[in-house]
């Protein structure tokens, strides 16, 4: 199952009755914004019980395309890394 922006909303507001859709929609926005900048600044972002968000930076290289054996040159870069916590692993392992 994937589970995109909009279905994440569409079931919050289905299940948060007392809550319109557009709050609900204004606060999930607001939410991977602060989570966005935060990133981007560099920050660490740690949701107890859930897991941890960071970034992960990758030094420019000379890589190789596999398709035509080209060489290509990568610039620095940064990825963004997600670690879960115990908790959440024990329960996506059902223990």
């Amino acid at each position: 199952m994937t589970l995109n922006k909009s279905d994440f909303i569409t079931q919050l507001s289905e299940k948060f009755t007392s809550f319109t859709s557009s709050d609900i929609d204004f606060s999930v926005r607001k939410i991977f914004e602060y989570m966005s900048r935060a990133l981007y600044s560099g920050e660490r972002i740690e949701v107890r019980g859930f897991g941890t968000f960071s970034l992960h930076k990758h030094n420019s290289r000379t890589a190789r395309n596999p398709k035509t054996g080209d060489l290509v040159a990568l610039q620095k870069r940064y990825t963004v890394y997600f670690k879960p916590s115990k908790e959440l692993k024990k329960r996506v392992n059902n223990k």
